[in-house]
């Protein structure tokens, strides 16, 4: 089967699980995700399940990503802070919603491969960073919207401080090696609304910036 057919099985399919936003249809339907996926998956790329990537990370079910990008309720002028880059998707379908994205990545080559993604896609309002993704990005915030894509039994402290008011945060939130649940946080002023959407299941989110040594992460290998 032929990548477009792929991906107009895809969105069918996105659609049929309950996710109607044309906007965000629209993105996920612009972005190639063959492209984040490694070349030995790319078989694999339209399929609806989470796939494997280097460093002991995945690129998040299609599924996933659609119902977490419309639970953010992104505008075309909003500032959105992504945690945890991994291959970059994320970041490129959430570049296609709003003016701009600031995404942090642990893992020193696998910003490097994204970042090489998003410059052959000519996505230039993504600004990427190494670093440890539970401080955020302070000298950016506030932010109107920030995605989480790692499972902490709290949502960082930095990150509430740095979320604007009447903003939303998206994050898994439960036990980091079982059951977890996507949750939506509102902000208003000191009070943080909490909505649960559904269960899933998402890598843990690690403090500190990874030590390429001692985890073997020195490249995308396909």
């Amino acid at each position: 089967m032929e990548d477009a057919s792929r991906k107009a099985r895809l969105i069918l399919g996105l659609r049929q699980s309950g996710v109607t936003d044309n906007r965000v249809l629209s993105a996920i339907e612009s972005v190639p995700r063959d492209m984040f996926v490694p070349q030995s998956m790319v078989s694999h790329a339209y399929d609806d399940t989470a796939l494997p990537i280097d460093c002991g990370q995945t690129i998040s079910q299609p599924t996933v990503v659609a119902w977490m990008t419309a639970a953010l309720e992104v505008g075309e002028r909003m500032k959105v802070l992504e945690i945890g880059t991994g291959s970059g998707y994320q970041a490129a379908i959430l570049s296609k919603l709003c003016r701009r994205v600031y995404t942090i990545e642990r893992h020193r080559a696998l910003l490097a491969e994204a970042e090489q993604r998003f410059q052959e896609l000519r996505l230039s309002n993504i600004t990427s960073r190494v670093g440890d993704g539970t401080k955020g990005w302070p000298e950016q915030a506030p932010f109107d919207r920030i995605i989480v894509t790692a499972a902490a039994a709290e949502p960082p402290p930095a990150l509430l401080d740095q979320l604007a008011n009447g903003g939303l945060m998206v994050l898994p939130l439960g036990d980091p090696q079982g059951d977890q649940s996507l949750i939506r946080l509102r902000r208003d002023e000191q009070v943080f609304h909490r909505e649960r959407i559904f269960g899933v299941r998402f890598v843990p989110l690690i403090e500190g910036e990874a030590d390429v040594e001692r985890n073997g992460c020195k490249g995308l290998k396909h």
